[in-house]
């Protein structure tokens, strides 16, 4: 039964998420909760989470209007609306009795063959569905989501005994392929397989921390990036989930757990984690944590950290944030092993935390998982690590960690002993196995739809490779072009990887017929190598500088009018010069989560790769269509008497102000995307998708014609444009270069002096426009200073 209508109960953070999701996908919901004690409207709960969650940030909703697909009600007038719902998810109270009332309701009024599942972490599936019986337990399962849902993308899935088999896959299918989720499929166990070593993590590093007296900064300075987790390390993820969940996860676990679990102890339940939290000291959503802003208005930006005593907390342990200079962290460069046997503070940390921990994760096969690929997979996707505890075990050589826990007297565990001198990974025949309980190795399988750059390296090599780029023969005659450079940023390197790959495609010999631009980065790509411009104009290198425009410029338009179908596949940021790919090829197969803009004013530039030539071309493109619309009719959409000047607003306005799509929905409405480009929810299958695309437009296709005439309003608009820049300057909205970028800015959008409504343009002199004022700006003090405090300090310097 295909899930056309899905019920969400309980309108809480998590289950409010759910829906938003759900809705994301562009499924009708039902969010229903409990009346409220007081007040009219019985609704008040369900309909306020929605209300919430559309002033929330970051967005719950990838586009405001998906709010409306979410219908709020209650759970005593309409239950009836589950009539129509195919799929039911829970997420009231970790309160069996609660849950058990609920179901009760449930079953009352849900459609024969609906599935019903539970949010649950911490209530084994049977005791959940034992009062009903078969009638309940058929179709029942838990589908575990982390918060929040449109983020995070692992979602545990817990089967019963008596689950149908149908119902389960049903289920799945719908949250990897409309939510977009990695499925994980774990035993019913306490805490699943994320939350039961994420916990046991962050419990010895809070130990660990307070044995070996360091500080909390040096703790998430080698817990993070040097091991491959993310940033914040552990004490800015509790900062960041809550301190205050902390106790409840650890209640949770220890009410469930095996008595002679290694969780058990490790547990310290400190005092000083209670008075935080009895004071309001919750994290980030409180007046603070293990790290918060100065209050002292004099001081709001200062960092301060917590200086630990586990016994004790008050608000004069805070102190000013120091970065630690470790060994231990630059030795992350050469992998796991090197930071274990770097000879600081910070090496001892990461092996008395990790040690514990990936020791624990290796004890827990198969008790929580068949394989270890799902437990590296919930790792990755839940807390967001760049390898999973067996893939790090990997990297350091199971031998070796397997003799150091041996030397310090630490239990081995049975597949870690069984594995031996091998790798719990290998390859063979290109294709990527794990080391299973059984001793035997097995193919690491991926689901029907699912493609991977990284799988396709196994056991290839790439046809084309310069400094930046790689090109990929990803199969059926289809290339895939990757950047390689830092953030996947844009130079001559890549350009001449275009050139490279649009001459082997044309040339005709190997029936290449089509072209994938995609990478499986964080980030698409963050546009133009800031730095290496920010060297160029400190050494005056103008030609290079423009060499490096014109090198852009021409990439560009040929993949624009290659003879052959060009497919762009974006993930993440696509951010400037980024963002102009998106604008030139044929067609965008985006990921979901999309965030991309032309964004160059931020630096004191404008685009110069054909980015406001491209967002005249679409704002015009739209007038053209609202003017038919309009008139009902093919007329001419322009004449001296109805000049669009709107296009050129809109251009000007996107542009001049950094507008950023936070979703590739919202792309499509701020015209980054067409409406006929495509979005796929799950990151996996984004490249399958981008080429089954290029694969259908191959078929008879025809190159895009030019465009016929470009026409701008000359020095009119620009002037019209001027007395806008002007107006915002005055009232304190722009800065004073703003006034010298948006000036340039305007010249190339309307044209330049020469223009006016009745003398088309082409592409070329748009181009030529672009060049010219992005060369001037270069050379100006203002640019190389934006420039250079976005590379030192991430943000945009208003000057």
């Amino acid at each position: 039964m295909p899930i056309k209508k899905v019920a969400v109960i309980g309108s809480g953070v998590m289950g409010s998420g759910i829906a938003a999701q759900v809705a994301n996908a562009g499924i009708p919901v039902v969010l229903l909760d409990i009346v409220p004690k007081s007040g009219d409207d019985r609704s008040a709960l369900a309909r306020g989470a929605i209300e919430k969650m559309l002033k929330g940030d970051p967005a719950p909703f990838m586009h405001r209007r998906n709010a409306k697909l979410i219908t709020p009600g209650n759970l005593e007038d309409d239950l009836e609306l589950l009539k129509d719902c195919d799929w039911i998810i829970e997420v009231v109270l970790e309160d069996i009795k609660v849950k058990h009332a609920t179901y009760e309701k449930l079953q009352k009024h849900r459609k024969k063959g609906s599935v019903v599942s539970s949010n649950t972490s911490t209530i084994p599936l049977h005791k959940l569905v034992e009062p009903f019986g078969d009638a309940l337990a058929k179709d029942f399962l838990i589908t575990h989501f982390f918060n929040p849902p449109r983020y995070m993308r692992l979602l545990e899935i817990v089967v019963g005994e008596k689950t149908r088999k149908e119902a389960a896959a049903e289920i799945e299918e719908f949250c990897d392929v409309a939510l977009g989720k990695g499925v994980v499929h774990c035993h019913d166990t306490p805490g699943f397989i994320a939350n039961r070593l994420g916990v046991f993590w962050m419990q010895a590093g809070l130990n660990e921390l307070i044995n070996l007296d360091i500080s909390v900064e040096t703790a998430d300075a080698i817990l993070s990036k040097p091991v491959g987790i993310p940033k914040t390390g552990i004490f800015g993820l509790i900062d960041l989930v809550g301190i205050d969940l902390m106790p409840h996860l650890a209640e949770s676990m220890l009410s469930t757990l095996p008595k002679n679990d290694e969780y058990r102890k490790i547990y310290r339940d400190y005092p000083f984690v209670h008075r935080m939290i009895e004071n309001g000291f919750n994290g980030r959503k409180g007046k603070g944590g293990f790290y918060r802003l100065n209050p002292d208005p004099k001081a709001r930006k200062e960092k301060q950290t917590l200086s630990i005593d586990p016994d004790m907390f008050d608000e004069g342990m805070y102190r000013k944030s120091e970065k630690p200079k470790l060994a231990s962290a630059d030795a992350g460069k050469k992998g796991l092993r090197a930071v274990f046997e770097a000879d600081d503070e910070g090496g001892r940390y990461a092996w008395a935390v990790l040690s514990k921990t990936l020791a624990y994760a290796a004890s827990l096969v198969p008790e929580i998982a068949d394989d270890i690929a799902a437990v590296d997979e919930a790792m990755k996707l839940g807390y967001n690590w760049k390898k999973g505890p067996f893939e790090m075990m990997d990297d350091m050589g199971p031998a070796w960690f397997a003799e150091k826990l041996k030397s310090e007297k630490i239990e081995i565990p049975a597949i870690l002993k069984k594995v031996g001198a091998g790798t719990f990974y290998k390859v063979e025949n290109g294709k990527l196995h794990y080391f299973g309980t059984d001793g035997a190795y097995h193919e690491v399988k991926r689901p029907p739809g699912v493609l991977l750059l990284r799988d396709i390296r196994l056991g290839s090599k790439p046809l084309i490779k310069t400094a930046s780029a790689s090109v990929w023969d990803i199969g059926d005659g289809v290339l895939c072009v990757e950047f390689t450079g830092k953030m996947n940023t844009l130079d001559d390197q890549v350009f001449e990887a275009y050139a490279k790959a649009i001459a082997l495609i044309g040339d005709g010999k190997k029936q290449y017929k089509a072209m994938v631009i995609y990478n499986e980065g964080t980030n698409f790509s963050a546009g133009a190598n800031l730095g290496l411009a920010m060297f160029a104009m400190n050494i005056a290198l103008w030609p290079q500088i423009e060499e490096l425009v014109s090198g852009g410029q021409r990439a560009y338009m040929a993949l624009k009018y290659a003879p052959f179908p060009v497919v762009a596949a974006p993930s993440g940021l696509a951010l400037g010069g980024g963002c102009e790919i998106l604008l030139h090829v044929d067609h965008v197969q985006a990921h979901a989560e999309l965030y991309t803009g032309l964004v160059e004013v931020g630096v004191g530039l404008i685009p110069g790769w054909g980015g406001c030539k491209e967002m005249i071309l679409r704002f015009q493109e739209e007038e053209r269509e609202n003017y038919k619309k309009a008139v009902g009719g093919e007329r001419m959409w322009f004449s001296p008497q109805n000049t669009p000047m709107g296009a050129v607003r809109k251009a000007f306005e996107t542009i001049g102000t950094a507008k950023v799509a936070k979703s590739a929905q919202e792309a499509q409405e701020m015209r980054f995307l067409r409406k006929t480009d495509a979005i796929t929810m799950n990151r996996d299958r984004l490249l399958f998708d981008a080429k089954k695309k290029a694969l259908e437009l191959a078929k008879d296709y025809k190159a895009p014609e030019k465009p016929k005439e470009v026409r701008l309003p000359g020095p009119s608009g620009r002037m019209a444009l001027d007395l806008a820049v002007a107006d915002l300057r005055k009232n304190g909205k722009a800065t004073p270069y703003d006034v010298t970028v948006s000036t340039m800015l305007a010249r190339v959008l309307s044209g330049g002096e020469k223009a006016d409504w009745t003398k088309p343009l082409s592409e070329d002199n748009i181009l030529a426009l672009e060049r010219e004022e992005f060369m001037k700006l270069v050379r100006q003090p203002g640019t190389l200073a934006r420039i250079e405090h976005m590379l030192e300090n991430g943000k945009p310097l208003r000057n």
